[in-house]
């Protein structure tokens, strides 16, 4: 696997970099949040982020008006483990450089699989404010250095990655729906697997801890 940069072209299919929006203040609060002894850590909404002036602007400016929740992902991860997707983009912004590991839903055979071979790996500067696509499958961001972790805002609209709604699965897309506006493919050999959750990745459970 190689790792790209996501000023590739090879990223536009499943994102985009912002380079117009000022990000000091996201990432002066975001040095504030707390960093996980080891694994990951992922809090849907940070009070102290939430607070930011800069809240306002991304409910404006990249949702169209849309309640905004700012959180993050904070940690030591090298693996895929893992693929979800959410109706909407979300929006990343790291203080040190992370990678992400990315597929597309419409990859995602007939019998509800998604093979591991299709994923792509990106390296996301630290500073550089990147979108997701809605149509991009992804997952916990994996770190460049060991030493360092990665420390990540997980922009989303409000609610999202909360309390699974109680519902009855109607469809085999029901069954994926592990959180508010959050569908999961796990791999067999990941926790979330082991936790219950449905098994939708085959292949490889990549892990780059040998290409950094």
């Amino acid at each position: 696997m190689e790792i790209l940069s996501v000023f590739d072209p090879a990223f536009r299919l499943y994102g985009q970099v912002n380079q117009s929006y000022n990000t000091h203040e996201l990432m002066e609060g975001l040095r504030q949040t707390r960093m996980p002894a080891e694994g990951t850590e992922y809090v849907p909404e940070d009070p102290t982020l939430q607070e930011l002036p800069a809240m306002l602007e991304m409910s404006e400016h990249f949702f169209g008006g849309m309640p905004v929740q700012l959180g993050w992902c904070n940690g030591y991860n090298t693996k895929l483990n893992c693929l979800e997707y959410h109706r909407d983009s979300e929006f990343n912004l790291g203080t040190e450089d992370f990678i992400l590991l990315l597929g597309k839903q419409e990859q995602i055979d007939e019998d509800g699989k998604f093979d591991t071979s299709k994923v792509k790996a990106f390296r996301v500067p630290a500073g550089v404010l990147v979108e997701v696509f809605a149509t991009t499958l992804h997952y916990a961001p994996c770190y460049t250095d060991p030493a360092k972790g990665f420390k990540v805002m997980v922009a989303l609209p409000y609610g999202t990655n909360t309390e699974k709604p109680d519902i009855t699965p109607i469809t085999r897309e029901d069954t994926l729906l592990t959180a508010r506006n959050k569908w999961l493919l796990a791999h067999p050999d990941s926790e979330e697997a082991k936790n219950g959750a449905v098994i939708g990745l085959k292949g490889e459970n990549i892990d780059i801890s040998n290409l950094i």
